[in-house]
């Protein structure tokens, strides 16, 4: 076996590789960036070699670099994780030529599998059922347009070269099509280096179901079932599960059939995974479609590892050695259920746009690590760390095995309660909302459930304003017993000789001004009104630092974060946040923002679609951001006609940096 790797990566992927080559006794070398130097996943290797600056083009995408640090510290082989360098031909090869064995397929897997154009020309001769779609290489954008409406909409635009989402949009109608043609064409050159792209027929009702292969240099192939990833948002995953819901034997077999012969094709070596959308027709049948082939480890192997037992990595390494696969296909079993879920830094409501920051309170719960543990997860960060522009959202990845389904599903929903993030916005009450919906619990699946369920997913308030504020001011009593000295005249208990004291408390909820009304009673007691709710306020400290709190006649045990001015409420239903206002501090304030346009995020700025003197209308696509390889339109907050530019396209921009001014209507 190897005695040295390097890992080519970084963050959560970076440190489960690191685990297990531990495990093998294997010695790791990590990479890191700029922005990495304190990162995770240089603390989980041996040793660890500076590459450059934090955008990934400065870094993580230098190969030249990354064979230099493996060629300076011995290392015998590199494990490109997922992204970045992972389904880069070139790369591949050059660690071949450089005498380093790629934990990967060969290079010509790469390149057949890599443009999706090419490879599903080559799934039509091996006999793979195909979606109907152009997938030429003439990219005209006249004749692109041509083959859309000959195909007939909606059709999916896809990066040839793409994955994660990237270079992908969905168009509904024949006017659409051009700009969202130079969008995806655009993200491709950012995303791959090349803006080549493929149409196809936009399959109705579709479920996303993926087929974990593995081959070896031995001529071995074998599928390791199915993993379905239908939960998506802007066309990347969000709950990934295994096996599919509803899958039956006779069509797991044909779909495995399907995606060995997809592999063999290529004569694939080492992990991928042949992915599928799948067409659901009245009466429960499903038709598959090939849609292409991520020739690497894919982010949500963790559920297939559950369901299997089976390390994946090790798999990686031993086929990467030159070994047989350790199991042949009438060995492999599945074992209950499993469900991954991605905890992203982002904004649901906002469009899922992505959040940066510090990690001010990171906490857990009780996890184990690998193959079929109960609860898992797979990060590759720690509190006080930083959510950087530079990189994927993803914070990490929440994994839970079942028996059954409906037991990770549950198992799911506790574990994520215990999850508690302040510093940057997450998804984690957005992923709760998915799992209590109608559609997720029934395993009503398919690509459009989040736009499905909608109504009941975004701007959800688990909480409410009168437990939201009675924990804030739970909080704010107890720390002021806290710091109490003793001294009578510092005491803040409300006490008076005639008549009852009372204190006003100003909160913003929810973008709005709220506020509560404390009154101290002569026993002691506390009487709390929050708007038309009223009643006694009991409150205590527990001996691990959690708020009880009974109010409204209900009693709640809460964790409560304050950071600054605004408390964050974690109870075993959800968690929301209170902003706590100093009414003199703010007494002369004012919110007006003008016409100002600002930027939502860290990011660079891709194109304005508008100059000087335009007239715009509220809701009007005024700009692109780049940001954690992601593309982002900024719409004008208002009428009005356009005074100045502030930016260029290319230019880097902080989060609040004001992009351009409009002149608005007087009011």
């Amino acid at each position: 076996m190897f005695k040295k790797i390097l890992i080519a990566n970084r963050g959560e992927i970076a440190c489960r590789v690191a685990a297990t080559a531990r495990r093998m006794a294997i010695r790791t070398v990590a990479v890191y960036s700029d922005a990495d130097a304190h990162a995770n996943h240089v603390r989980a290797c041996d040793e660890s070699v500076y590459l450059g600056g934090s955008a990934p083009k400065d870094s993580y995408l230098r190969w030249e670099k990354i064979l230099e640090a493996a060629k300076a510290t011995g290392a015998e082989a590199i494990h490109p994780g997922y992204g970045f360098l992972s389904e880069n031909e070139e790369f591949a090869q050059a660690c071949a030529d450089a005498g380093l064995v790629f934990i990967g397929p060969p290079p010509s897997a790469i390149k057949d599998m890599g443009l999706k154009a090419e490879s599903k020309q080559l799934m039509e001769k091996a006999g793979v059922p195909l979606v109907p779609g152009y997938h030429g290489a003439d990219q005209n954008p006249a004749l692109l347009q041509r083959e859309a409406d000959r195909i007939g909409y909606p059709v999916l635009i896809k990066a040839s070269a793409g994955g994660g989402g990237k270079g992908m949009r969905a168009v509904d109608k024949s006017a659409d099509f051009a700009a969202a043609l130079a969008s995806c064409q655009r993200e491709a050159i950012n995303s791959f280096g090349d803006d080549a792209v493929l149409i196809e027929k936009y399959v109705q009702r579709p479920r996303h179901i993926e087929i974990q292969v593995f081959g070896d240099t031995h001529g071995n192939c074998v599928y390791l079932f199915e993993r379905d990833c239908s939960v998506q948002r802007r066309h990347q995953k969000v709950l990934e599960e295994a096996p599919a819901p509803g899958m039956t034997e006779a069509m797991r077999q044909e779909m495995g059939a399907a995606a060995v012969a997809a592999a063999k094709a290529v004569k694939y070596v080492g992990a991928g995974t042949v992915e599928f959308i799948v067409e659901q027709r009245d009466g429960g049948a499903m038709n598959f479609f090939f849609m292409e082939m991520n020739t690497r480890l894919q982010v949500e192997h963790p559920v297939t590892e559950a369901i299997t037992g089976l390390d994946l990595v090790e798999w990686q390494l031993r086929v990467a050695f030159g070994e047989p696969l350790p199991l042949q296909q009438g060995e492999l079993r599945i074992h209950g259920h499993a469900i991954e879920a991605r905890i992203c830094a982002e904004n649901p409501d906002n469009n899922f746009l992505p959040a940066t920051g510090s990690l001010h309170v990171y906490r857990k719960p009780q996890h184990t690590a690998f193959q079929r543990s109960r609860v898992r997860i797979d990060d590759g960060v720690r509190e006080g760390g930083e959510i950087s522009p530079f990189y994927d959202s993803m914070i990490a990845k929440l994994i839970v095995h079942g028996s059954t389904r409906a037991e990770a599903l549950a198992r799911l929903d506790a574990a994520l309660a215990q999850v508690h993030i302040v510093g940057v916005s997450t998804n984690v009450q957005f992923l709760r909302g998915i799992l209590a919906t109608d559609s997720f619990a029934n395993a009503n699946l398919d690509t459009a459930l989040i736009e499905r369920e909608r109504a009941v997913l975004f701007d959800r308030e688990p909480l409410g304003l009168p437990l939201a504020a009675a924990a804030s001011i739970a909080r704010a009593l107890l720390d002021e017993r806290a710091t109490n000295t003793g001294d009578p005249f510092s005491r803040r208990d409300g006490w008076r000789s005639l008549g009852v004291a009372q204190r006003i408390f100003s909160f913003e909820f929810r973008g709005a001004p709220q506020s509560a009304t404390l009154r101290y009673l002569h026993d002691g007691a506390l009487m709390l009104a929050v708007g038309d709710v009223s009643g006694l306020l009991e409150i205590g400290r527990l001996p691990d630092g959690q708020f009880e709190v009974s109010f409204n006649g209900a009693r709640h045990t809460l964790d409560v974060y304050a950071n600054e001015a605004v408390a964050h409420v974690f109870a075993a239903h959800g968690a929301t946040k209170i902003l706590a206002i100093d009414r003199l501090a703010h007494a002369g304030d004012t919110h007006a923002e003008g016409g100002r346009l600002t930027a939502p995020m860290p990011g660079k700025v891709v194109s304005f679609a508008v100059k000087s003197g335009d007239k715009v209308a509220k809701g009007q696509p005024l700009a692109v951001m780049e940001a954690m390889k992601m593309e982002h339109t900024i719409a004008a907050p208002a009428d009005g006609t356009v005074e100045e530019l502030l930016y260029a396209p290319g230019d880097q921009v902080t989060e609040g940096a004001e992009l351009l001014r409009i002149a608005t209507p007087a009011a």
